[in-house]
Parts: C-alpha cells; sequence; structure tokens
C-alpha cells in the first residue's frame, strides 16, 4: 500500500495572541487524490493549508512529506514537491507578463533558459493560456490570474497543489472552469489536489474525498455522500446540503415522497425523480 503524500498529526496550534486555530487534526492525503477540506469562514482551512505547505512550523505534533518530517526539510525540498495558491491571485503574481510570473520559479531553480521555455509552455498549455504568454498581468481576468498562479507551480515541477478557495470571486461559468481545470490536472496529470473551499454545491461533482473543519477541528471525513449524509451534523457546522440535496430532502421528509437516497447532483437527481414518477404510474 502507498504512503500517503501528506500526513498530517497535529495535536495543536496557536496564535501569537494564544487563541487555539487547529487541534486534534488526523489527516492522510494519499497520491493522486482530489480532496476538499470543507469549512465556514473562520473554521481554520487557511491555516491549514499552509502548516501542510511548511509555510508554519510552530505547532504541536507532525506533518510529513512523502513519509518526511516536513519541519526537517528545507524550503527547496518542500517546494519541489507542493506549493500553495492564494484564495487573491494578486497576493501571488508580481512580474509584468504571464511568461516572466511563471518562469520565476523555474529560474529561481537555477534551471537553464531552454528547460525553463519548455517548462513555463508546459504549463501554461495545462491551464488553457498558452496564448496568453506575453499579457500582462494586469490586464488579466480574475480567473486567468488564477490560472497564471496555478501554472507558475505547474512550471515549478509541483506534484502536490493546495488552493484556498480557488473558485472565489468568480462567476458560475468561471467556478466551472476552475473545478474542470483542476479536474483534469488531477485525472490526467496525476497532480494530487487539496482544496479548501465554503461552496457545498460544487464538491459533490468534483471531489471524491471530503473533510469537514469546524473550528478548528475535522469534525467529519469520508466520501461526499457519506459526509453529507449527516445533515444535522452540517447545520452544527454551519454548513448546509447542496441545493438539489435540500430539495429532495424537502420532497423526501416533507412531502412523503419514495426516495431511497438524497442525491448530491443534478444528475443523480433527475434519475431519481424519474425513477419517483415511474413507481407512480406503475400503482
Amino acid at each position: 500500500m502507498s504512503i500517503p503524500r501528506l500526513s498530517a498529526h497535529i495535536n495543536s496550534f496557536r496564535y501569537p495572541d494564544g487563541t487555539v486555530a487547529l487541534s486534534d487534526i488526523r489527516l492522510d492525503v494519499m497520491p493522486g487524490e482530489f480532496c476538499g477540506i470543507l469549512g465556514s469562514n473562520g473554521s481554520g482551512k487557511t491555516t491549514l493549508l499552509k502548516l501542510l505547505d511548511g509555510m508554519i512550523k510552530d505547532f504541536s505534533g507532525e506533518i510529513l512529506l512523502d513519509g518526511d518530517p516536513i519541519r526537517r526539510l528545507s524550503p527547496r525540498q518542500i517546494y519541489s514537491k507542493v506549493g500553495l495558491v492564494f484564495q487573491n491571485p494578486d497576493d501571488q503574481l508580481f512580474a509584468h507578463s504571464v511568461y516572466e510570473d511563471v518562469a520565476f520559479g523555474p529560474r529561481n531553480m537555477g534551471l537553464d533558459e531552454d528547460e525553463v521555455r519548455r517548462r513555463v509552455a508546459a504549463a501554461l498549455e495545462a491551464v488553457e493560456m498558452a496564448d496568453l504568454a506575453a499579457k500582462d498581468i494586469h490586464n488579466l481576468s480574475y480567473g486567468q490570474k488564477k490560472r497564471a498562479c496555478i501554472a507558475g507551480l505547474l512550471a515549478m515541477g509541483h506534484e502536490i497543489l493546495l488552493l484556498d478557495e480557488p473558485t472565489a470571486g468568480l462567476d458560475p461559468m468561471g467556478e466551472y472552469r476552475m473545478m474542470e481545470l483542476l479536474t483534469r490536472l488531477n485525472s490526467a496529470s496525476g497532480v494530487t489536489i487539496v482544496m479548501a473551499t465554503h461552496s457545498v454545491d460544487l464538491v459533490p461533482v468534483f471531489l471524491n474525498r471530503l473533510h469537514i473543519l469546524s473550528r478548528g477541528k475535522l469534525a467529519r471525513s469520508g466520501t461526499p455522500e457519506e459526509v453529507f449524509s449527516a445533515r444535522d451534523e452540517l447545520s452544527d457546522v454551519k454548513l448546509r446540503l447542496p441545493y438539489i440535496a435540500e430539495l429532495i430532502h424537502q420532497l423526501k421528509t416533507g412531502d412523503d415522497l419514495p426516495f431511497r437516497r438524497i442525491p448530491l447532483t443534478v444528475g443523480e437527481a433527475r434519475r431519481d425523480i424519474l425513477e419517483v414518477f415511474e413507481q407512480g404510474r406503475s400503482r
């Protein structure tokens, strides 16, 4: 059995003022996994990502990167494998053009210019921005800026992406394009992805594992189906069911329609609604 790419055993982490931000975290991220950390604002999602990225090392416990204690690794050893995409891309982009920004990481790794060009071209192609290499960063849309940030990490050879609210600030079409991009990187390129989000409607469609974070503690982990089956627990941690699941729940409990389960996506709901209609016709 393969070892986790990331394994977190965090007893506690406190802010400088003494506030406990995270406690009793036990979290494994397996190779090739696309998992989500779901929680309301202030639940500790961003802080947890920073610990997984090695940005914060002053905590009680241990985080392993491919079996090695992350606090014993050099920044270069960490960043050769894992990278964090901030929620606001303007906090991460700094060069004049898209090409120069994406090229900064490989150049900083000491690669020759031919290899830098190859990596930048491949990374921009992966995020569908190959035709925007010469464009000024300031003239990009918000979604394009987020893609440029991801390209910068891919060009450095990162095999693990940590993303803080990657769909925040995007319109509905932009949200789905971003999630489709991440899904493609995960399935086609084998990139392991950990995504912090509070968007419960996107999670069931794209992610294969989910961790609920509430007040700095993991409240529940499992597949989206397992996690969203506990509706009352979601309410306790200030989250809700996906809208389509809430609709079917109301039809089942309030209108006594014989749904066998609570579907999480539109496609699943359509099949289950047709099944209920067929049952009604056959009576």
